[in-house]
């Protein structure tokens, strides 16, 4: 009891965010409730941003009831790939990703071959509500599917990487490469086997990384490092976390975030009660970095200031940038 009394203080000291602290001083207090419907479903998201000018995967069709299925042909069209997704799922469960077609079937990222009854028979699944929040009726997006860019091809396995950054109040506090891995079946989720790799806020270079909550310097798939990769366009990517503040008008977020080769950085979605898995990816707790922006916050207020997203992606790469990795 001491010996785990002793290790809690430790990271304590270390400004480690426990769950309990996320919830009650920053999801309740930073997230009013009456807005989750804007992060908790994709195509509110997706349709909000679009209207901000904010850059997505082209939305193809949407899918909202069981007779609605017979659409699927009309919405796919002769595209070769896309991708499904339950509107208000969650960990990626529910996603079908569609990267060939096969004579007259489809094949999966994985190399699955699959019929259009079974794509459809996914989609009856995504309406009843199988892989949504709290189980409740769903609709189905039907949506461009991202190829990454280059840089990702010695550090990731099949599927998609995505880069998630924590914003508290408009202020990226930290960030985070999740790396598909043959165990996470080419997704990019950590809790199904993904890596995920810590990134300084300023230069967007790759520090070390953790997989099944190990810490790793090289991808397991590929034996390639992981670390002192410079992720492309990472000061638009900054500029995109922050301005999802004005967004959503939630106060504590993850954004997720990919580099697709043509198109570029683009959003893929909010989330209203991001992981806590990030800290162990940068070796540094989220505690220390959400007290500094909450006390620049009163400095502003004080002065009747407020920042715009350029100034708030200055202010967070200044103090938290080129953060030397301590050892948790």
């Amino acid at each position: 009891m001491f010996g785990l009394i002793k290790r809690w203080k430790a990271l304590e000291a270390k400004g480690i965010m426990g769950i309990n602290r996320r919830n009650a001083d920053y999801v309740l207090k930073y997230n009013k409730r009456h807005l989750y419907p804007i992060v908790d479903d994709k195509i509110i998201t997706k349709l909000r941003a679009i209207e901000a000018g904010i850059h997505v995967p082209e939305m193809y069709g949407i899918i909202e009831t069981e007779k609605e299925i017979d659409k699927l042909g009309e919405i796919i069209g002769e595209r070769s790939d896309f991708v499904i997704k339950p509107a208000q799922g969650a960990g990626g469960d529910g996603i079908l990703v569609i990267a060939d077609r096969f004579e007259d079937r489809y094949k999966t990222v994985s190399g699955r071959i699959i019929s259009h009854e079974e794509i459809e028979h996914q989609i009856s699944s995504i309406l009843t509500g199988l892989y949504s929040l709290g189980g409740h009726r769903d609709r189905a997006l039907i949506e461009y599917r991202v190829t990454p860019d280059q840089i990702f091809k010695s550090i990731s396995y099949e599927g998609v990487p995505d880069i998630r950054i924590i914003v508290l109040m408009g202020y990226p506090v930290m960030a985070m490469l999740r790396l598909p891995t043959r165990q996470s079946n080419g997704k990019a989720n950590l809790h199904q086997g993904a890596i995920g790799v810590g990134v300084d806020l300023a230069t967007g270079v790759t520090l070390k990384g953790t997989w099944l909550n190990n810490k790793i310097s090289k991808h397991p798939d590929t034996a390639n490092a992981v670390d002192g990769v410079q992720l492309p366009n990472w000061d638009g990517f900054m500029k995109l976390a922050a301005g999802c503040y004005e967004l959503c008008g939630l106060g504590y977020i993850g954004v997720d975030m990919v580099l697709d080769q043509d198109k570029g950085p683009l959003i893929l979605e909010l989330n209203a009660r991001p992981g806590l898995n990030i800290q162990i990816a940068n070796d540094c707790g989220l505690t220390l970095r959400t007290h500094a922006v909450e006390a620049r916050l009163e400095e502003l207020k004080a002065k009747g200031v407020q920042e715009t997203p350029e100034e708030r992606v200055r202010f967070s790469q200044g103090l938290f940038g080129h953060v030397r990795p301590q050892e948790l």
